[in-house]
């Protein structure tokens, strides 16, 4: 299968390593994966902030460079909920009827990583090997617009030498939200706080997601008390195989 990458340019411009490691596993599991370089931005930063004009070019720009392609796959949930929730509504609101047609034919072709894996290519074992304890942290597009469940935990269950901790109040926002970090600093570092204190409370060695935003912020929080637990996207752990382990040890 050829499957088009969306990298999204949150993570083409600060996690650069979790479109890399997208492309490991699923060339590791025999599939074809193509960059289109015109990609941008899905526009979910200027549709919540109220710059309509430029996210109707966004998912123009978006529908151009992916009208044919076979498969999508964004390793962010948030990305792809922007898609899913908004793009029918901003169809809807240019009342353009042949946009509003593309958007539906293309929508049932993106995935969010885990979604992929899973749900379409059929897969929960992909060959990867982490040996350490790990928390994962459900992001709430992937909760609450994607109902993605279990597809996450699923995945590292199957991930040899890992111990899959659970998070307590696993379903609580870790405070990011985008701009809402911005607009509302103070509820967003309460928020964090407590998130923090339940990935400490395990006791594990990392947080992962399914979200570069969330664990931006939660490393950052994590990096500034100097706890020694760090974040890693879902995709960089189901990359990471026995072989890479004695390569970083060597």
């Amino acid at each position: 299968m050829v499957i088009s990458l969306f990298i999204t340019c949150y993570n083409d411009a600060l996690f650069p390593r979790t479109g890399k490691a997208v492309v490991e596993v699923l060339e590791r599991l025999g599939h074809t994966v193509e960059f289109r370089a015109a990609q941008t931005c899905c526009g979910q930063m200027h549709y919540n902030t109220g710059y309509r004009e430029d996210s109707y070019a966004l998912l123009r720009q978006f529908l151009d460079v992916f009208a044919d392609a076979e498969v999508i796959v964004c390793p962010s949930s948030s990305c792809v909920a922007m898609m899913r929730d908004h793009y029918p509504k901003m169809a809807a609101q240019l009342n353009d009827p042949a946009l509003q047609a593309r958007v539906e034919a293309i929508l049932p072709r993106v995935f969010e990583f885990s979604e992929l894996l899973v749900d379409k290519l059929g897969v929960t074992d992909v060959g990867a090997f982490y040996p350490h304890t790990v928390t994962l942290h459900a992001s709430c597009h992937a909760l609450r617009s994607l109902h993605i469940g279990g597809k996450p935990a699923e995945l590292l269950q199957q991930v040899k030498g890992l111990t899959l901790l659970e998070l307590p109040d696993a379903d609580q926002c870790c405070g990011f939200g985008g701009t809402f970090a911005v607009k509302n600093p103070d509820v967003s570092a309460a928020m964090l706080s407590d998130k923090v204190q339940c990935v400490l409370g395990t006791k594990a060695e990392a947080c992962t997601g399914a979200d570069n935003s969330c664990l931006m912020h939660i490393g950052g929080a994590l990096s500034r008390q100097r706890t020694g637990v760090r974040t890693i996207h879902l995709a960089e752990i189901l990359a990471a195989t026995e072989e890479s382990s004695r390569e970083k040890t060597v």
